[in-house]
């Protein structure tokens, strides 16, 4: 049985570890708000534009003159995984790790066996796991989570999308975690790049006739470079709010876990109290009898 002292200062140290998850979790729950707020004020304008895109290449033909809505035969990946920065934060980037790494062996075997796979990492935690892994990882934009903003999200957009362009790579998928509440987050592969006429499943194309000014081309042209940039940033707004929301309820279980594990600690410290109590008023009868009989 564990001395007292030993028991006096697990139980310090687990006060201690509880006060951590405790701030912890105010923290993430205050961050969370205003991700929260953020992509739920991004989804309706992103799901928008898509659906304008999808209708208005359904219904023309300059959609198709787009260098990024060319198909062509898969031969080079990049795939965009978005992590976070630091952990504590549950089974949220394991989760995303180990769902990219199936996807590879599922989809993407002959291409990784020909060493035409690249990991995109946004977030540092998924640069580590990769580069342990022995992927060839691309390090540009890895810190995006330091100043979380359009303008970061843009550049890493139109990097990839100057590389499909050019032929660098065939396509270019997205994984992520889509928020759904506190709790819960959904891990989602979309593919970015080539742009095609799929929209949200809710969202049906029409048959509108749009009448554009200045030109057709021009319009569609424009807009679909947007539409693009548009889909990585929502990715990582939803990347975000899902991360807050891990976190948050994870420093909560632990901070549970810690009161479940002083609730024993003081039961076994009142055994080892009493044990050591009983023994000593042992002894000093032991002690008086012995005196008594002398």
């Amino acid at each position: 049985m564990a001395s007292l002292k030993e028991v006096r200062n697990r139980i310090t140290s687990v006060n201690s570890t509880m006060q951590i998850t405790k701030a912890m979790k105010m923290v993430a729950a205050a961050k969370l708000r205003r991700a929260q707020d953020a992509i739920l004020q991004m989804r309706p304008y992103a799901n928008k534009l898509n659906e304008l895109i999808a209708t208005v290449s359904a219904n023309t033909e300059v959609g198709a003159q787009s260098p990024y809505t060319a198909v062509r035969p898969v031969d080079k990946v990049l795939l965009i995984v978005v992590t976070s920065d630091r952990g504590l934060c549950g089974g949220f980037n394991s989760n995303i790790i180990k769902a990219t790494q199936a996807l590879i062996n599922d989809k993407y075997a002959s291409q990784q066996k020909a060493g035409n796979v690249t990991i995109k990492a946004l977030g540092k935690k998924g640069l580590e796991a990769f580069s342990k892994r022995g992927f060839a990882v691309n390090k540009n934009h890895s810190e995006i989570f330091l100043k979380l903003s359009f303008e970061e999200a843009r550049k890493a957009a139109e990097e990839a999308m100057e590389a499909f362009k050019v032929g660098v790579y065939d396509e270019v998928v997205l994984v992520f975690n889509e928020f759904k509440n506190v709790a819960t987050q959904i891990i989602r592969t979309e593919t970015m790049l080539p742009l095609t006429a799929d929209v949200d499943e809710n969202a049906a194309v029409s048959n509108t006739d749009y009448i554009f000014e200045p030109s057709e081309e021009e319009i569609i042209l424009d807009l679909m470079p947007k539409a693009i940039k548009m889909h990585l940033y929502k990715a990582v707004l939803e990347s975000n709010a899902s991360e807050h929301g891990a976190r948050m309820t994870a420093m909560d279980k632990a901070t549970e876990n810690g009161g479940e594990l002083l609730k024993d600690l003081k039961i076994q410290y009142n055994r080892s109290r009493q044990a050591a109590i009983t023994k000593e008023i042992l002894e000093i009868v032991g002690g008086a009898e012995a005196l008594k009989d002398s």
